[in-house]
């Protein structure tokens, strides 16, 4: 299995089968509730973000085609320690990638410009993976309990985050290729 594999069987675990909360501005395929089709969100792909897609029959093998092709790859998920690659493509996931780079870059203490250039990686680089974790996943709690909807969907997106520190630190704490080969 690859870093990839591993990070896009968590996210299934995270996002679950097909939902159509017509609260949710995601299954909107304008964004916005109550405009456009409710057509839903599945796996984590929402109309939203994917307008055209049957989100209803979309499988397991089209969505990791998706989050691999839009996700992973634009934020350079095989070029960084797998620990942190799995929680920023976690974060790319719900909150945009403009908005989990941010995250990052604040964890390492860099102009958080959304942008991970040659600044962001030589500070992610030069610090300690389980510092970059920590930081991190405090950077994204705070981000959630701003939005307006925490009260709706708070309950979910901290049992989330506390999911993934778990997995951080198993991910730290033992070589990624070993876990790997156990799983």
């Amino acid at each position: 299995m690859s870093s990839f594999d591993v990070a896009f069987d968590r996210v299934l675990g995270h996002e679950g089968r097909f939902q159509n909360d017509p609260q949710d501005r995601g299954n909107w395929t304008t964004g916005v509730i109550g405009q456009g089709e409710l057509r839903g969100t599945k796996f984590g792909i929402s109309s939203m973000t994917y307008p055209t897609v049957d989100i209803r029959n979309l499988t397991p093998e089209r969505a990791k085609i998706i989050y691999h092709r839009d996700f992973w790859v634009p934020i350079g998920g095989d070029d960084m320690h797998p620990a942190i690659s799995y929680q920023l493509f976690d974060a790319t996931i719900n909150h945009g990638a403009g908005n989990a780079i941010r995250m990052l870059q604040r964890a390492v203490d860099v102009a958080d410009d959304g942008d991970y250039g040659p600044v962001t990686r030589a500070a992610v680089e030069g610090d300690s993976v389980d510092n970059v974790l920590h930081r991190f996943n405090a950077y994204r709690i705070k981000f959630f309990i701003k939005l307006q909807t925490f009260d709706r969907y708070g309950r979910g997106w901290m049992d989330r985050v506390a999911t993934n520190m778990l997995y951080s630190a198993d991910d730290y704490s033992a070589p990624w290729h070993l876990r790997l080969e156990v799983t």
